[in-house]
């Protein structure tokens, strides 16, 4: 085509636009889009919305509103993020969700709470309400609770406002707000915070285990972990 242009002078305009469409037929990955159907419906339909942007507006204002479109995802995952009150399940290590283990065992007294994903301005209102309605829907009186941090990764000022009007008013309701597994990243922010001192070093524990362990002696209740 460089060395002699004139040889596809006379090629009719369908032949060459048939050459793009094949060419473009290509650039369609099908398989993945069932892919991602059969696995996430809400990635499948924001790749639709994204094709149609950019064939509708143009290539930047279609990538532009395919960020926009990522980001409310982002913001709404972490918004209405994924909680669970844990037990003990007979033959499984560790602590798992008692919604989808029905059968696991509670700890008489103690809430094992878990939060899987950052405490920001977003969700901190949301995870306080949380924490009080697993206290509220546990079967024996409530003396401790523990969350189950490992999965969260940052704390806010907003969070950690949310933090300490946690703790006052469990300690009015004589309850006992602990952590456990808490990444030292987060623990250092909320040593900024001044969260830490006021919580003592004593109601972070390095694993769930050691938390139910200390609670288990503490209050020398008879259960088998």
């Amino acid at each position: 085509m460089v060395c002699a242009p004139n040889l596809l002078k006379d090629l009719p305009n369908s032949a060459l636009a048939a050459v793009v469409i094949a060419a473009a037929i290509g650039l369609f990955e099908f398989a993945d889009l069932r892919r991602i159907f059969r696995i996430q419906q809400w990635e499948f339909w924001l790749s639709i919305v994204c094709f149609v942007d950019v064939a509708v507006f143009g290539v930047i204002p279609g990538i532009g509103v395919a960020i926009a479109i990522a980001r409310i995802e982002f913001l709404w995952d972490g918004w209405r993020p994924d909680y669970a009150v844990l037990g003990r399940v007979e033959g499984i290590r560790g602590y798992h969700d008692i919604k989808r283990y029905p059968n696991a065992r509670r700890i008489p007294g103690l809430v094992l709470f878990r939060w899987a994903a950052p405490l920001f301005f977003a969700n901190a209102e949301l995870f306080h309400q949380r924490v009080l309605e697993a206290i509220a829907e546990s079967p024996a009186l409530v003396r401790r609770i523990i969350i189950t941090a490992e999965p969260v990764t940052s704390v806010d000022v907003t969070s950690a406002d949310v933090l300490t009007e946690l703790e006052h008013t469990l300690s009015e309701s004589g309850i006992e707000l602990r952590f456990a597994e808490m990444k030292d990243p987060v623990k250092d922010k909320l040593k900024r915070f001044g969260l830490f001192d006021r919580f003592g070093a004593a109601d972070f524990y390095p694993t769930i285990g050691s938390a139910v362990d200390a609670y288990l002696e503490e209050y020398a209740v008879d259960w088998k972990p």
